[in-house]
């Protein structure tokens, strides 16, 4: 990991774009380890999860994720997530948190020195242009392990620093069979096209 220790860190974690990076690497990341690992390496200001909930199910399987972490040390975000049916009469939901993550990644910026995004969504390019003129460094953690890259090439050139999810996984991952008694660590957030890396 490319982290000055000096450096102020936050994470910006892009909830259903990490969950579809995860499950397509075959892994469960374990967001205590998450956490301890950027603490170990840097001054680590904020970690910030952003997610969209579908709020009229009577039971969300996101939900123990959602309240685990925001009792844990994160910082979470969420929106009520849309629902529609498409052309084809498929049952579909959107729930892009791209802009609420730019905007605070913009108005925290006077704050920080390095921001470790957790997406590989080509729309955060321009983010990422925007705040290294800024002065600040940006990583941003995708991976190209999987057949499709789950990160857009656009994305990737513009970052500082690329970190693959895959290399970190094998400090703050564990295999999709394992589980954790006390922290749900699986995000099933509904992913679709707008959600994924272009």
């Amino acid at each position: 990991m490319s982290i000055d220790p000096r450096e102020k860190v936050v994470l910006f974690i892009d909830g259903a774009n990490l969950y579809a990076t995860s499950k397509a690497i075959g892994i469960d990341i374990d967001y205590r380890r998450l956490l301890a690992e950027f603490q170990a390496k840097s001054y680590l200001l904020r970690a910030y999860y952003y997610t969209a909930l579908v709020e009229d199910q009577e039971y969300s399987s996101i939900r123990p994720l959602i309240d685990w972490l925001d009792y844990n040390g994160f910082t979470v975000v969420t929106k009520p997530a849309k629902e529609f049916t498409d052309a084809s009469g498929r049952r579909k939901i959107k729930g892009s948190m791209d802009i609420e993550l730019t905007v605070d990644a913009l108005e925290m910026a006077p704050h920080y020195d390095h921001l470790v995004l957790f997406s590989g969504d080509g729309d955060f390019t321009a983010l990422v242009a925007a705040l290294q003129r800024k002065g600040k460094r940006v990583t941003v953690a995708s991976t190209l392990t999987t057949p499709t890259p789950m990160i857009a090439d656009d994305l990737r050139r513009q970052a500082d620093f690329f970190l693959d999810v895959a290399e970190l996984a094998k400090t703050v991952g564990r295999a999709a069979t394992e589980r954790h008694e006390r922290a749900p660590h699986v995000d099933r957030t509904p992913v679709t096209a707008d959600d994924k890396g272009k």
